[in-house]
C-alpha cells in the first residue's frame, strides 16, 4: 500500500477515535425524528438558532454559571453568554448547546441552551 493510504487511514482511525469536548449535536436527529420541529423553532431575542448550521453540544465541563450568567468553553476559551443569547423555555434535547458564530477570530454564543449539568 502506498503512504498517501496510509496517512488518510491514520487520520480517519485517528478523528474517529478523538473525543472534542464540543461537537455536532445532531440537530434534527435521525434516532428522534419528533424533534426537528423543535430544533427549527428555537430562537432568541437575537432570532432564530437554526439557520442551516449545526449545534454544538458543550460537555458538562464546559460551561457554568458566574456572577449569575453563563459562560461556555469553545475552543478553550471562556466565553461569556449575553443573557440575549439564552434559549428560554425547556431543553427538550436534554445536553447543552450552543451555536457559535466567530467576531474577530473568536467563537461567540449567537444561541446558547444550558443542558442538566448532571
Amino acid at each position: 500500500m502506498n503512504k498517501r493510504f496510509w496517512r488518510a487511514a491514520i487520520v480517519l482511525v485517528t478523528a474517529l477515535l478523538a473525543k472534542p469536548a464540543i461537537g455536532p449535536v445532531q440537530a434534527h436527529d435521525h434516532g428522534h425524528p419528533e424533534l426537528n420541529a423543535w430544533y427549527e423553532s428555537l430562537r432568541t431575542v437575537k432570532g432564530p438558532c437554526c439557520d442551516g448550521s449545526d449545534a454544538k453540544r458543550v460537555d458538562d465541563a464546559d460551561w457554568d454559571t458566574k456572577d449569575g450568567h453563563y459562560r461556555v468553553r469553545l475552543e478553550g476559551e471562556w466565553v461569556d453568554v449575553p443573557d440575549e443569547a439564552v434559549v428560554a423555555g425547556p431543553n427538550r434535547a436534554g445536553r447543552t448547546m450552543v451555536w457559535p458564530y466567530y467576531l474577530d477570530g473568536h467563537p461567540r454564543p449567537r444561541c446558547f441552551m444550558p443542558g442538566s449539568m448532571g
